[in-house]
């Protein structure tokens, strides 16, 4: 039997994909001549990783992943954060590592000795801000329920689920096994719908996950509408209420749209100067927002953390902020 008055010792244990992202500015052309579709996400093998890799310069590569980019965030606000992800025991897995323990986050998921190589995600920034991702999945959807360690996940208040895992067997049982292990604990289990493909390619059982194990629900419009298979936002947000205590629906430069206890709160967006990079902006939009509410703050106020996070992580080139967040939301958040 578990005890569910233990206390927690972390706020967030993220369950995700474990990438590095490989950052470069570029141009339309460079898209154009490898027929790349701009603002697209293409899933590519090993090969073209290993080719579009070398044809990249001035690279920023950090450890990410939707998951590992929020709890990046937790850890700058000043939260305690631990990460369950695959990599592979080669040079990118030991660039994942070290740089995603240098924001504070605990990773101890041990290094596949075999198999494919750790999981890479080459982001191509053209000068209108947009991101054209192309995406090895590699050893990150090898992830199994052995390599859950159970005392991480029961020692967070808030267990956080990457969407993008739905695609792989093995890594949809570690999942529900870390949600049930959570649920279990009296802990809290988020979850990010992640991309619209992926909604699509499994809906009924996202349908029936958000129902049966999610407390907290991250997604965009696109992704909502796609859930719910709704001709508008607000046709899809009318059963999301059904369905879900407590969501957040960013929809761009417009902001967030918060669901909780079936009530609908508008949270306009932080500007904070010209959008250069959207990359990150909904992961970093997550992780302000469950940074509040481990703390214990009201949604509507940890989703103008989570606001303030994104308006400020799109001013700049990649995913972990140039700039002190935790001084940024004490100067911008009103008591």
């Amino acid at each position: 039997m578990i005890n569910k008055t233990t206390v927690p010792t972390l706020d967030i244990v993220g369950v995700g994909n474990a990438i590095v992202d490989v950052l470069t500015t570029t141009d339309d052309s460079f898209l154009e001549d490898l027929s790349f579709n701009k603002g697209s996400m293409t899933l590519i093998d090993e090969n073209k990783a290993e080719e579009l890799y070398e044809m990249t310069s001035n690279r920023v590569q950090r450890s990410g992943g939707s998951v590992a980019n929020s709890l990046a965030c937790v850890a700058k606000l000043g939260g305690k954060t631990a990460f369950i992800g695959r990599v592979r025991d080669d040079k990118l897995g030991e660039i994942f590592t070290e740089e995603i323990s240098t924001t504070g986050t605990i990773f101890k998921t041990p290094p596949s000795l075999v198999g494919p190589s750790t999981a890479r995600c080459l982001i191509f920034v053209t000068p209108d801000a947009q991101r054209t991702m192309c995406t090895y999945l590699g050893a990150s959807v090898l992830l199994e329920p052995k390599d859950i360690d159970l005392s991480v996940v029961r020692e967070a208040k808030i267990l956080y689920l990457e969407g993008y895992l739905w695609d792989n067997p093995a890594a949809k049982n570690a999942f529900i096994k870390a949600a049930e292990i959570a649920k279990n604990a009296g802990r809290k289990v988020a979850l990010s719908l992640s991309d619209s493909f992926c909604v699509n390619r499994h809906r009924e059982s996202f349908i029936k996950l958000v129902e049966d194990h999610i407390d907290i629900l991250f997604a965009n419009e696109d992704e909502i509408t796609t859930l719910y298979k709704s001709s508008s936002l607000n046709s899809a947000l009318e059963k999301l209420k059904k369905k879900c205590d407590l969501a957040a629906i960013t929809i761009g430069k417009k902001g967030s749209i918060l669901i909780s206890n079936g009530k609908e709160i508008n949270i306009d967006p932080f500007i904070f100067g010209k959008a250069i990079d959207t990359t990150g902006a909904g992961d970093l939009y997550a992780g302000g927002f469950l940074k509040g509410l481990a703390d214990g703050l009201k949604p509507e106020i940890s989703a103008k953390i989570g606001s303030i996070c994104a308006g400020q992580i799109v001013t700049q080139l990649g995913s972990r902020s140039n700039i002190d967040l935790l001084n940024l939301v004490s100067s911008h958040l009103k008591p």
